[in-house]
């Protein structure tokens, strides 16, 4: 092995274990100050703190050394190319990028040192990571307040992101107009198209940074609620949403409107999210399908495998096809939890949600760990203090107008209202994070899109140090603290949902799930062969679970003294309710991991009774 290849080899081994010793810093740190309920920071908040410190000592202590040796070798330099992949963090493939860029020019270019090609790309981090958050906010949903609430969410993460994405890229574009009037930039260096794709970029609140707000704060259920699905469902517009005004960039559109270019477009939006959706939900079929008719369950390792696999597979199958692999996994987690999770055991259930609960938990302390390390070790931020100042304003006034005029037109067809306390929470509430991060990182090829790199880094920082500080006195000082909920307050809110389900049991949507998609996908639901027609007996007989089931009643029954036991010790799939998995949720620590939240207290007490 050469000295050079041994030496990236050395560095990237040095630079995962920095990443390996951050992510213990960070969850020793957060355990200790959940200890002495220390609220003001979260897992997010400390992976972030400790990354700008190890981004300190990677550029004054190893960079400047790296520099001094790459003066003395031959080394040719590039304008005008993405260099966030390749400058900040380039894999050992780097060569091979910097030819297939450089041949369009005819230029050759030596290897580079050994600073760029040591560690890790980024791409990589969010494709290994992303996808478990994503999907892991999704599934931990408490579906019976989602269904409540959905048209209020829908509402917020369609038509509010669109506000918020105009607004933003409204109130920027005019900074960026007075930079111009300033001479603070040149005229044409800040397009329409680039203000509106910020925007889009900042539209988007975390869902990891509102879960790991959420469950440190006693917050009501429905404002929970409203916060974290909305924050789930919005991603999805605000990535599709870029990739729509990326694609209109690229037509080569200038700064002059094209009405064809601006449908085509708009098609683009319509489709990838449509298709997204389409494809998360059919990797849910194959695994429902798959645990229904299989006997997956007697082997609760396999099960779970298998549940991971086909879940990871939808992100990456909508990534080669060209369409949003966020968007993807999103809705297969959400759609996962509705059916397949009926058809597991108890044993794979727990595992299934434990091992998305520890991904979820290590991706956000490597990502927001690795946006505090590139503050410093980014050789090419573009701090402009207009546009900063302006991208600062922008995030509050078009949370204003997102929220407060939506709630009021909501309310007008809601029961129980949004009270104006839990609409200033849910205005002050909306952290950014990793979706905003990944979405600004992807190209940083010009002066505009580093400037917006370095301003989403500094909202970021802001939104989840300052904002997620000030939320705990901002809960007290709205009168917006409950106290835990006990067992009768479950039982309240389950029996409110119920009356919910009555009141809407007659919809189109509502029949369709409970007599073809409950029955098809999981052991639940009327039996298929009294929902369809009479010349699809033998397909309903194949997808009915519901012999099943009195089958194994019947062995029950047979065996009334060893019930229990059986009960106890059996991989059947777990006996749930199957209107949904729902009160289920109920009981998953949410972003805990047993660090010290009032959760782990209310389970321990059900467990005892």
């Amino acid at each position: 092995m050469s000295s050079s290849a041994k030496g990236r080899q050395d560095s990237a081994a040095l630079f995962v274990l920095s990443a390996v010793w951050l992510a213990l810093i960070t969850i020793i740190s957060v355990w200790k100050l959940k200890q002495f309920k220390y609220r003001l920071i979260n897992e997010a908040g400390g992976a972030m703190f400790y990354g700008v410190f190890l981004g300190l000592a990677v550029r004054y202590l190893w960079m400047d050394r790296e520099d001094h040796l790459e003066n003395m070798g031959s080394v040719c330099s590039f304008r005008g190319l993405n260099s966030t992949p390749h400058v900040i963090m380039v894999n050992i493939s780097s060569r091979e990028h910097c030819y297939r860029l450089i041949d369009k020019k005819g230029q050759r270019c030596s290897q580079l040192p050994s600073r760029h090609t040591g560690m890790l790309d980024p791409q990589i981090l969010f494709d290994l990571f992303l996808p478990p958050i994503i999907f892991f906010g999704a599934y931990t949903l408490n579906q019976s307040r989602f269904i409540k609430n959905l048209g209020s969410i829908v509402t917020y993460a369609f038509l509010g992101t669109m506000i918020s994405s105009l607004s933003i890229g409204a109130l920027v574009y005019g900074f960026t107009r007075l930079m111009v009037l300033l001479r603070r930039a040149a005229d044409g260096e800040f397009s329409l198209t680039d203000c509106l794709l910020f925007g889009a970029i900042m539209s988007a609140t975390d869902p990891v940074s509102v879960l790991g707000l959420l469950s440190d704060l006693p917050v009501d259920s429905d404002l929970h609620a409203l916060l974290f699905g909305e924050s789930v469902l919005n991603d999805a517009v605000a990535i599709v949403l870029t990739h729509a005004i990326t694609s209109y960039d690229q037509m080569g559109t200038g700064n002059v409107f094209q009405t064809p270019a601006f449908f085509r477009s708009v098609g683009f939006f319509v489709g990838v999210l449509i298709g997204s959706f389409l494809l998360g939900f059919i990797f849910t079929v194959i695994t429902a399908l798959l645990t229904k008719l299989t006997r997956l369950h007697e082997n609760p390792l396999l099960e779970t495998s298998i549940f991971f696999l086909l879940s990871w597979s939808s992100f990456l199958s909508a990534e080669a096809c060209g369409l949003s692999g966020i968007v993807a996994v999103l809705f297969c987690g959400l759609s996962q939890a509705k059916y397949t999770n009926l058809n597991l055991s108890q044993k794979g259930s727990t595992r299934t949600k434990q091992l998305f609960e520890v991904l979820n938990f290590l991706g956000e302390i490597f990502i927001f760990g690795y946006m505090g390390y590139i503050w410093f070790t980014f050789h090419h931020h573009a701090f402009r203090a207009l546009f900063i100042t302006g991208a600062f304003l922008s995030i509050f006034i078009s949370r204003a107008c997102n929220i407060y005029p939506l709630s009021f037109l909501i309310n007008l067809g809601r029961t129980k209202k949004i009270s104006r306390n839990f609409q200033h929470f849910m205005a002050f509430a909306g952290l950014r994070g990793a979706i905003s991060f990944s979405l600004a990182v992807r190209d940083t090829s010009t002066e505009a899109r580093r400037t917006i790199l370095t301003t989403t880094l500094l909202l970021i920082g802001f939104t989840v140090w300052v904002l997620g500080a000030a939320a705990d006195p901002l809960l007290g000082h709205l009168d917006l603290r409950v106290e835990e909920e006990t067992d009768g307050n479950l039982q309240d809110v389950s029996s409110e949902v119920d009356t919910e389900r009555q009141d809407t049991s007659q919809s189109l949507w509502h029949r369709l799930d409970h007599r073809y998609l409950k029955p098809l996908l999981t052991h639940c639901g009327p039996p298929l062969t009294d929902s369809l027609p009479q010349w699809c007996g033998r397909f309903a007989g194949v997808f009915c679970g519901h012999q099943k089931q009195e089958d194994e009643e019947q062995a029950f029954e047979t065996e009334p003294e060893n019930f229990d036991v059986n009960l106890e010790n059996s991989d059947l799939p777990s006996t749930r309710s199957c209107d949904s998995g729902s009160e289920q949720q109920e009981d998953l620590l949410e972003g805990d991991l047993g660090l010290g939240t009032g959760a782990a207290h209310v389970i321990e007490e059900r467990i005892e009774e």
